[in-house]
């Protein structure tokens, strides 16, 4: 596994402008998913922690400049975000690649839409503006303001991206944030505080906690000071985040779980539609909330279809996540691999012929050395995840 330069060993919390231990010292260790040995600890956030970040974006939405800026001088601050990311463009990749085992070709992609997603919002504050309807009984009209503290939950598979995904329009409505980043991938997250006070943004608008989910996600989305919760992740989570903030009639931007289903039909040209096919549930090593995990053919294609894809399937590269060459890395973590490996027992149990890939490595060869998981170049992908993005 190649590991980027100057990696740090210690992340840490950064509230109101300071990074910072948890208040009670806690931490948890993080283990890259090639090696699955840890390279970092991370400060683990509770509820102590929470409430100091949400302290902190609680004063800078009440008595700091940013919720009243014009949205013209937001713009320029999110714009300035977005030339930091792309003035890390390479260093983003680096770390998403390593943190989260993705191939660094598409790890690039994310870190240059990142840049894209403050950008975008960056343009939409500036042309935001208030409505008004005339009825021949009344007059009624729309005022636009910042709500206040937004929690922000993200998860592991694109962590970069979709952390700028919810701090982009959060940040463009004049709200101030905390974001709690997933607890298997958090070392991307780490380049987050020095990006936004480079740019000019005030301490405490951004506040970054760590920590798992069940801990610090929930003491977010428990707190009363925060009146909006963004969440990506699985369905049975969002269930709790739900009813958790149904006391507080807190507002709720979720995307949680899918079966997203490729459709082929008779017709299809089927060479582009088997690449189509496989890259919609292998891209980002198959661990995206957009990807295709279910293919419903016309049965008059089906046998074709099904050799064409297992062919194809075997033929797909799995290998060091940071070679230019690979199009499958390392699944993010043994939980998740175990669990990707479980469904494909479970359809197996249930009838399904398992054509391509199943095993526990790529052709079933593999070697332990030191510790740490050499994979080979070989045919057959390790299966598939269905995980959610």
């Amino acid at each position: 596994m190649t590991v980027p330069p100057d990696l740090p060993s210690k992340l840490e919390h950064f509230i109101g402008g300071t990074h910072t231990p948890s208040a009670d010292g806690a931490t948890f260790e993080v283990a890259d998913p090639v090696s699955n040995q840890p390279y970092a600890t991370v400060a683990a956030g509770g509820p102590a922690d929470i409430g100091r970040a949400v302290a902190a974006a609680q004063a800078a939405f009440a008595e700091g400049p940013w919720p009243s800026l014009a949205g013209r001088v937001r713009a320029s601050v999110l714009n300035r975000i977005a030339d930091g990311i792309e003035a890390r463009a390479a260093r983003i990749a680096e770390f998403e690649t390593f943190d989260t085992g993705l191939p660094v070709t598409q790890a690039r992609g994310q870190a240059a839409r990142a840049a894209e997603n403050f950008r975008f919002f960056a343009d939409l504050t500036v042309t935001l503006h208030e409505d008004a309807f005339l009825t021949p009984a009344q007059f009624g009209y729309v005022i636009r303001k910042p709500a206040g503290v937004a929690g922000l939950i993200t998860p592991w598979n694109t962590p970069f991206m979709l952390e700028t995904w919810k701090l982009a329009p959060a940040l463009a409505s004049g709200c101030t944030v905390v974001l709690k980043p997933a607890e298997w991938t958090p070392l991307s997250a780490s380049l987050l505080p020095e990006i936004v006070a480079e740019a000019g943004l005030p301490d405490g608008v951004f506040n970054l906690v760590h920590g798992i989910g069940e801990v610090a996600g929930a003491a977010l989305v428990a707190h009363p000071g925060v009146p909006r919760i963004s969440f990506t992740g699985e369905t049975t989570t969002g269930q709790t985040i739900m009813a958790a903030a149904a006391p507080h009639l807190k507002g709720l931007s979720m995307e949680l779980g899918g079966k997203s289903p490729c459709l082929i039909f008779a017709d299809a040209d089927l060479d582009r539609a088997t690449d189509s096919a496989l890259f919609g549930v292998f891209s980002l090593n198959g661990e995206r909330c957009t990807a295709g995990s279910r293919i419903l053919a016309e049965r008059s294609v089906y046998p074709d279809l099904v050799t064409r894809l297992a062919a194809r399937a075997e033929r797909i590269r799995v290998g060091e996540p940071s070679d230019p060459a690979t199009e499958i890395g390392a699944l993010v973590h043994p939980e998740h691999y175990a669990r990707v490996l479980s469904y494909v027992r479970v359809g197996q149990a249930e009838g399904a012929r398992l054509v391509a890939g199943g095993g526990n490595r790529p052709g079933q060869r593999h070697a332990l050395r030191a510790g740490r998981i050499h994979l080979d170049q070989g045919p057959g992908p390790r299966a598939p995840g269905g995980a959610r993005g």
